[in-house]
């Protein structure tokens, strides 16, 4: 017998729902520490120290004081045990570089929906991540990670700086606090429900 959410009968035990979704965006813009700001459990991590030769590489324009840098990905866990929809989301923090975009194709695979981490400070570093969301077709959403010292620009103007269709939503936030970072993560569940609501209702207009 199949359910709707929150159909369950009385006394039913309703299976938990495992939810991927991907962190990414530009180089230095909070992904690390977003995914361990939200994990329940020890994140898995695999950072590396910038050396001088990787600082060659990188710009660290904006981010001087970056030491570390993520080569593979980076792993957690949330869950909401609670009814009607108990629930565990997966998240994997994408690497920012260029020379490690390989590795996105296999991140993404099967994810519900994406962050995309922006910083107002190198937006510009947002872009390859709005794209390559864009030509998946997954949903994602927009974080701004308001950092200490860097301009306030409103949601409206970071969604014309990015080019960003209407029904994307964008939202400032502060990955270091977990209240903060999971705002962002149930507005992208909620955005990506609503996505596949719209799609099933139109295929079967």
């Amino acid at each position: 017998m199949a359910y709707t959410l929150g159909s369950e009968p009385a006394g039913a035990v309703v299976p938990m729902v495992e939810l991927k979704i991907v962190v990414a965006g530009g180089f230095g813009v909070g992904k690390t520490t977003m995914v361990a700001t939200l994990s329940e459990i020890p994140p898995l991590t695999t950072e590396e120290i910038l050396t001088d030769v990787s600082r060659g590489i990188d710009d660290l324009t904006g981010v001087t004081n970056k030491t570390t840098t993520t080569v593979a990905m980076d792993f957690g866990r949330i869950t909401f045990a609670d009814p009607p929809r108990p629930m565990i989301l997966f998240l994997f923090g994408t690497p920012g570089q260029e020379r490690f975009w390989f590795a996105w194709p296999d991140l993404s695979y099967g994810a519900v929906g994406a962050v995309v981490l922006a910083d107002t400070r190198r937006l510009e570093d947002s872009f390859a991540a709005v794209s390559y969301f864009e030509q998946l077709e997954t949903p994602f959403v927009v974080a701004v990670n308001e950092f200490d010292g860097a301009y306030r620009y409103t949601p409206d103007e970071v969604r014309q700086a990015l080019e960003l269709a209407p029904g994307v939503p964008v939202l400032p936030c502060d990955v270091r606090q977990r209240a903060s970072a999971m705002t962002v993560v149930i507005r992208l569940v909620e955005h990506s429900l609503q996505r596949r609501r719209h799609l099933i209702s139109g295929a079967l207009a």
